[in-house]
């Protein structure tokens, strides 16, 4: 498996990555204040904190949501989150 190129996720907005999360089979489940909470039926579990639908995420921050979805780099170029 080869490393997760985070400086090509600068500027991914809240609305893509939830867009990203539904296509991949995850699907809201509730919120709690700014927090939604995405699940999946095989367990995996997303926290992201939105404020704005428009905002964009520190790097840090996206490779929480990154490691709490499970995704691999694979996966980031299946959901057309980063290209080819």
């Amino acid at each position: 498996m080869s490393e997760v190129p985070y400086h090509k996720l600068r500027g991914i907005t809240a609305r893509k990555i939830i867009r990203a999360l539904e296509r991949d089979g995850f699907f809201y489940d509730r919120q709690r204040g700014s927090h939604q909470i995405y699940v999946h039926p095989d367990g995996r579990r997303v926290v992201i904190p939105i404020h704005h639908k428009g905002q964009t995420f520190p790097v840090k921050t996206l490779k929480a949501i990154i490691a709490a979805a499970g995704w691999t780099v694979n996966d980031l170029q299946r959901l057309k989150i980063i290209p080819k």
